[in-house]
C-alpha cells in the first residue's frame, strides 16, 4: 500500500511541475510579445545583445540596475533628452532581450565580463568616447567599464551606484535565492504566480520613500523581469558582487576622467554614506550631488537633478 501511495505522490508532484512549467512558458511568451526589442539584436562574440540607440549628440551609454532592463531609461529620460544626446541603452546579460555571455568564465557573468560586452556592443553601433551612466548595480558595471576601457570613456555618471564594500546581509530575497529552495521553488513560483499587486509592492519598496511614477509598471513590463532565467541570473550576479567590489574599489584612484555622482540620502538599498560618499573621495575628479530625502531611483524621483548632472558632465568632458 505504501508503495502505491509514494508512486501517486511522485506522479502528483510531477504533474504539478509540468503544469507550473506550462504556465511559466505561457507568461514568458506573453511578456516577449508585449515588450519586444525596440533596438537592434547584435551578435557580440556569440552573445545576443539588445541595444537601443536613440537621439543625436554626444554618445551616452546607459546601464540599468539589478533586475531591470533598457526600458527604465526609455520611460522618461531618453524622450526628454534625445535632442541633446545620442543614447545607447544596453540590456545586461540575461536581462531584457540580451542572452547569457557565451564565453563567460564562471557560472555567472562578472562585472568585468559585462563591462567588456557592453563596450563591444557600443563599439558596434559607433560609440565614440561616450559618457557612461550606470544606475544601482549598473553603477558598478560603469566603473568597471571606465577602468577597463579608459581610452573609450569620456566621463561617468553614477546614479545610486554600488561602488564600495558593505557590511551586513543582502536583502532576504537574495539570501533565499542563493539556496536550493530559492532556485528550485521560490523562483519558479514567483515566475508563475506574481501579479500586478505584488509587482507594485516590489516597485514601491524600490522607489521608497518616493512614489512610483504613473505608468512605470506597465512600461517596464514586469513579465520580462520575472522570467526564471532573469531571476536566477540576477540573483547570482548580486550574490557574487561583494568580492568583486572589494577588488574593484582598490583601483578607483586610477580613474582620471570626470565623474558625477548623484545619490539620495533616503536610499535604503544602496546606502549613500556607504557608497556615494567614499566614492567621491576615492576618485580624483568627482563631484557628488546629495539629494536629501530621495530614495533609490533619483533619475525618476528627481529627474531635473539627474539631467543637470548629465549636462554638467558633458561640459566637463568637453563634449558640449
Amino acid at each position: 500500500m505504501l508503495k502505491f501511495v509514494l508512486i501517486a505522490l511522485v506522479l502528483g508532484v510531477a504533474g504539478c511541475g509540468i503544469a507550473l512549467d506550462k504556465r511559466i512558458k505561457a507568461r514568458t511568451a506573453k511578456a516577449l510579445v508585449e515588450h519586444p526589442p525596440t533596438g537592434q539584436i547584435l551578435d557580440v562574440n556569440g552573445t545576443s545583445v539588445h541595444v537601443h540607440v536613440e537621439g543625436e549628440g554626444p554618445d551616452v551609454i546607459l546601464i540599468h540596475g539589478a533586475g531591470g532592463n533598457w526600458q527604465d531609461f526609455t520611460f522618461s529620460l531618453i524622450p526628454k533628452l534625445k535632442g541633446e544626446f545620442r543614447f545607447i541603452a544596453i540590456d545586461r546579460p540575461a536581462h531584457g532581450h540580451t542572452g547569457r555571455i557565451a564565453n563567460r568564465t564562471g557560472d555567472v557573468e562578472s562585472l568585468n565580463e559585462q563591462a567588456d560586452l557592453i563596450h563591444e556592443a557600443a563599439q558596434l553601433v559607433g560609440a565614440k568616447k561616450p559618457l557612461i551612466l550606470g544606475q544601482s548595480y549598473g553603477g558598478a558595471v560603469a566603473l568597471s567599464y571606465a577602468l577597463r576601457h579608459p581610452d573609450d570613456s569620456a566621463g561617468l555618471l553614477i546614479v545610486s551606484g554600488v561602488s564600495n564594500p558593505w557590511n551586513g546581509d543582502l536583502d532576504i530575497w537574495y539570501r533565499l535565492t542563493d539556496s536550493w529552495f530559492g532556485r528550485n521553488v521560490l523562483i519558479p513560483m514567483t515566475s508563475a504566480f506574481a501579479n500586478d499587486q505584488k509587482a507594485n509592492e516590489t516597485l514601491e519598496a524600490i522607489f521608497a520613500p518616493d512614489p512610483v511614477p504613473e505608468g512605470y509598471l506597465e512600461h517596464m513590463g514586469y513579465g520580462l523581469a520575472i522570467r526564471p532565467s532573469q531571476l536566477k541570473t540576477n540573483a547570482m550576479m548580486v550574490n557574487t558582487l561583494l568580492p568583486q567590489i572589494k577588488e574593484q574599489s582598490r583601483h578607483y584612484g586610477d580613474l582620471k576622467l570626470p565623474v558625477e555622482i548623484i545619490h539620495g540620502t533616503a536610499d535604503t538599498i544602496v546606502g549613500h554614506d556607504i557608497h556615494a560618499l567614499p566614492l567621491s573621495k576615492q576618485l580624483p575628479d568627482a563631484r557628488l550631488t546629495t539629494l536629501e530625502g530621495v530614495g533609490h531611483m533619483p533619475h525618476h524621483a528627481d529627474e531635473p537633478s539627474t539631467i543637470a548632472a548629465l549636462r554638467r558632465l558633458a561640459k566637463r568632458a568637453g563634449l558640449q
